[in-house]
């Protein structure tokens, strides 16, 4: 199993979404974050004021896969998420050695 975590501009979260879904990927999660990397953030103005706006709001997507549909998921988000410009995110892939259902203790990919 495969934990993939993204990070995405929050106007991509519903393409991401349809995309993960067309895909086969059943669950996930998905957190509100503010962060920034090679774009540093920007300057805005407000009231005649010049304010720094260095952690800018983005979308973490998290979701636990099979090995095979693991490269599946990530094809999905980059498809649906890349402009090409700096900013549209990073996508994080690590292993999962096991995955509990609280309901009924289901393990395994039994479990997602």
């Amino acid at each position: 199993m495969q934990k993939i975590e993204a990070i995405i501009q929050p106007g991509k979260l519903d393409a991401v979404k349809e995309a993960l879904i067309e895909a086969g990927i059943e669950g996930i999660t998905i957190l509100e974050a503010r962060g920034h990397g090679r774009q540093k953030g920007h300057t805005e103005f407000y009231r005649g004021r010049e304010y720094a706006v260095d952690l800018l709001p983005k979308i973490k997507l998290e979701t636990v896969v099979s090995d095979e549909l693991a490269e599946k998921a990530v094809n999905a988000i980059i498809g649906a998420a890349q402009t090409g410009s700096i900013g549209d995110g990073k996508i994080f892939i690590t292993r999962v050695d096991d995955a509990i259902r609280i309901r009924n203790e289901d393990r395994g990919e039994a479990a997602l």
